[in-house]
């Protein structure tokens, strides 16, 4: 195992609990009013800082939000550019659009503040749960999933939007997650996911994570699941086949068969194209590369406020789950190879409770949901996974399961400490 990998993913644990910052870190957090036009006054009020922010010092540093990551070679940039004009071109019908889809194109839903950003679009999922308390995805009928565009009227027959079956019980929300610095998550080996894992266990074990163990379409074998609210999938390459799958409707050799609209396979004898879409593979592989090379959020600059912040978040169990600080391990992409980086995430699965969205999938059970990345989030237009929340501080106040108890410090918090963890939350 990479030693300062492990290290660095494990030296941020704070203790779960209703920890104050030692008197020095208090003082200074108390002594820190709300600095004017400061990213979050008391009441949680928010404003958006420009999106060419950057965080000196920091690695791997990107001047603005959808940039590559620096240090790459040029075969390395073209293929990031090349990525990206697929990744913002629209999807034909003549390509195998459809016939039933969300977006015709990924830049559609990401596309904010940069493109591979998130506009905040909603999804939905749904499905059955019984009174046994088992979970139906209700793929007969083609859950749980929605696709809510069609392709429309061809030769006489018409592929219409999918709409939530009667007898779902369940029906959630799904917002689009922003890509930036996922090529670092990807790159972030499975060892150091279990070792975070096993490290909350033993220290945390009120609020340990689970590790999502998946199937990896590509190996053949099983891996850590990162990727995707309940991280269904284990590398950016599979996350990009499931996309084009199931947002676009487009079929490739990791997933070669179609959605059956609303679960009515016979439907497909009208597909106007039938069988591999994407044959060879090439249009994943070109969306799985720009996500690859896409830089992680550029932070904003700090101030003692923000400092005073973070103290706090750590004090109060925050950093337990949203892990500050991982490494990637060796990787032949120089600028992947033991990068350290900032996601605030444990890429784990975490039982959330009543913020759970009820729907199990893939590994993950009905309240768990990985936790969130919070870099980039003062540029976030929504947040939670059903973007209910339009604050950090609503998103922290609706926190349940075992996220209940961060949430409980955070309220038992003065006033200038809440505004200063604000603070730093809106700097990410």
């Amino acid at each position: 195992m990479h030693r300062r990998i492990v290290a660095i993913a494990l030296g941020t644990f704070a203790v779960c609990g209703c920890g104050s910052p030692t008197q020095t870190e208090s003082q200074t957090s108390s002594a820190t009013p709300p600095v004017a036009g400061s990213a979050a006054d008391p009441d949680g009020r928010r404003r958006t800082p420009p999106a060419g922010d950057a965080d000196a010092g920091t690695a791997p540093v990107a001047t603005g939000f959808g940039d590559p990551l620096q240090g790459l070679t040029a075969a390395e940039r073209a293929s990031f550019d090349d990525g990206k004009v697929h990744f913002a071109t629209a999807e034909e019908l003549e390509e195998g659009l459809g016939p039933v889809l969300n977006e015709a194109s990924c830049v559609a839903c990401h596309a904010g503040p940069a493109v591979g950003g998130s506009n905040g679009r909603l999804e939905t999922r749904f499905g059955r749960r019984g009174a046994d308390g088992g979970f139906d995805p209700l793929a007969a009928e083609g859950g749980s999933l929605l696709q809510d565009h069609g392709i429309g009227a061809v030769d006489g027959f018409t592929f219409g939007p999918e709409v939530v079956p009667a007898d779902a019980n369940v029906v959630a929300q799904r917002r689009t997650t922003p890509l930036f610095g996922l090529g670092l998550v990807d790159a972030t080996p499975d060892d150091t996911i279990r070792a975070i894992a096993a490290k909350q266990a033993r220290s945390t074990p009120e609020t340990a994570g689970t590790v999502a163990v998946v199937a990896n379409l590509v190996t053949g074998k099983e891996s850590v699941g990162k990727f995707g609210w309940k991280n269904v999938n284990p590398s950016l390459l599979q996350f990009s086949a499931d996309a084009y799958l199931n947002e676009m409707g487009i079929t490739s050799p990791l997933f070669p068969n179609e959605n059956c609209p609303q679960g009515r396979c016979s439907d497909l004898a009208f597909n106007p194209v039938a069988g591999l879409n994407d044959a060879d593979g090439a249009d994943v592989l070109a969306f799985a590369n720009f996500m690859m090379f896409l830089a992680p959020p550029p932070r904003a600059p700090q101030t003692a406020q923000t400092l005073a912040g973070e103290r706090v978040f750590q004090s109060i169990g925050c950093a337990v789950c949203h892990t500050p600080t991982l490494v990637t391990g060796p990787n032949a992409v120089g600028a992947l190879d033991s990068i350290e980086y900032h996601p605030y995430s444990d890429f784990l699965l975490h039982d959330m409770g009543s913020l759970g969205d009820g729907i199990v999938q893939g590994a993950a059970g009905a309240k768990q949901m990985r936790t969130a990345p919070l870099w980039g989030l003062r540029v976030a237009t929504n947040l939670l996974h059903d973007g209910r929340a339009e604050t950090p501080l609503e998103a922290i106040l609706a926190h349940d399961g075992q996220g209940r108890r961060a949430r409980d410090c955070f309220k038992a918090l003065d006033a200038r400490d809440r505004a200063a963890l604000l603070a730093f939350l809106d700097s990410l």
